[in-house]
């Protein structure tokens, strides 16, 4: 895959906070025009950074996969921000769909939907279904609507690298190789959103996220999760989200049980063999022994665990950590995610 760089990444602070101030708004309709232009802009969303380009124009969409260095059997996910938008990029949609749309858009929740005829075939890796999310972060729905078209946006990352949740996170791996990235300070949720097939009856959960399988189902009652183990290296991906390894820091990724004792226990044996230990330590816990250590939260803390887990690979990994040692959350509600991603980053 031909790598293309760009000679500069411009760098557009949009505060959150103020998004219609004259500075905010200089740098979303910079932004946006680099979008109607064919260019690629990393934006902010609430769950991580995604990669922007025209989700109708085969060459932008294209510019994704090459500064991602993204396999062209890896899906995308299309964002809109009205109806008018989803009709471009999908066709009819069912009736679960439309019961999800009604309790989750905008937010963390993508539908695998129809597929329009204006969507290319790279986008959707020559499948008939697209995945479509409507964002909830100010940030990215204002710089949709100025761009008045439909947003291709994997997460704004090198494949297979942990997801980035700060604009300085984006610049690490694509800074040079994409137009400009949004700075609006840190995600708030931290993982990327739930994918639901919701043209299989029954419905299919693909990726689990930040809605979880129990409020899916509540509303479609015969859902089912996906359970695909084969190497998907070889042909075009169901979902955005399945590949068997993906979010992956630069360390060793070890994974345990929630056991205070046993992940120091297996800390101090890799630390004898030389390497440099990093850990994803609870914030209940005190140590005194010198590791790299990341404050990764509340064991009991679903959400704050989730809004810090990639920042915390990252920063492990900027620190020099050889391996990171970590704990794995509890198999229930938003902790399924979490598993997911720790484990799919440990392979």
């Amino acid at each position: 895959m031909t790598l293309v760089i760009v000679k500069k990444t411009l760098r557009l602070a949009v505060d959150a906070n103020a998004i219609d101030s004259p500075a905010s708004m200089a740098s979303l309709l910079q932004a946006a025009e680099l979008l109607r232009s064919g260019g690629t802009v990393a934006f902010p969303t609430e769950t991580v950074y995604g990669l922007g380009a025209n989700a109708l124009d085969d060459a932008a969409v294209q510019a994704i996969f090459e500064a991602k260095q993204r396999p062209a059997w890896d899906p995308l996910i299309v964002h809109v921000t009205s109806e008018e938008q989803l009709n471009i990029v999908a066709g009819e949609i069912p009736r679960n769909g439309r019961r999800l749309i009604e309790a989750y858009w905008p937010g963390p929740l993508t539908l695998l939907l129809p597929k329009g005829p204006r969507v290319p075939a790279i986008v959707t890796a020559g499948r008939p279904r697209v995945g479509v999310r409507m964002p909830r972060h100010p940030v990215a729905r204002k710089l949709i609507e100025l761009a008045q078209l439909p947003v291709a946006a994997p997460s704004a990352n090198s494949f297979g690298r942990t997801s980035p949740t700060r604009a300085e996170f984006v610049l690490e791996d694509l800074d040079g190789r994409i137009d400009a990235v949004i700075d609006s300070g840190g995600t708030a949720l931290g993982l990327e959103s739930t994918v639901v097939d919701v043209c299989e009856d029954p419905p299919i959960l693909y990726r689990p996220g930040m809605v979880t399988f129990a409020q899916v189902q509540a509303l479609c009652p015969s859902l089912v999760a996906y359970r695909d183990f084969q190497d998907a290296s070889s042909r075009a991906l169901p979902s955005p989200g399945v590949g068997l390894k993906h979010y992956s820091p630069r360390a060793r990724l070890i994974l345990l049980e929630w056991d205070t004792a046993e992940l120091l226990r297996l800390a101090e044996q890799l630390q004898a063999t030389g390497e440099v230990v990093g850990i994803m330590l609870p914030t209940n816990v005190n140590i005194g022994h010198p590791y790299l250590i990341y404050r990764w939260g509340d064991p009991t803390d679903h959400d704050q665990l989730a809004r810090r887990l990639f920042a915390g690979l990252r920063e492990l990994d900027a620190a020099g950590a050889t391996v990171i040692v970590s704990p794995l959350p509890e198999n229930e509600g938003l902790g399924v995610a979490l598993r997911d991603r720790l484990l799919k980053a440990a392979r």
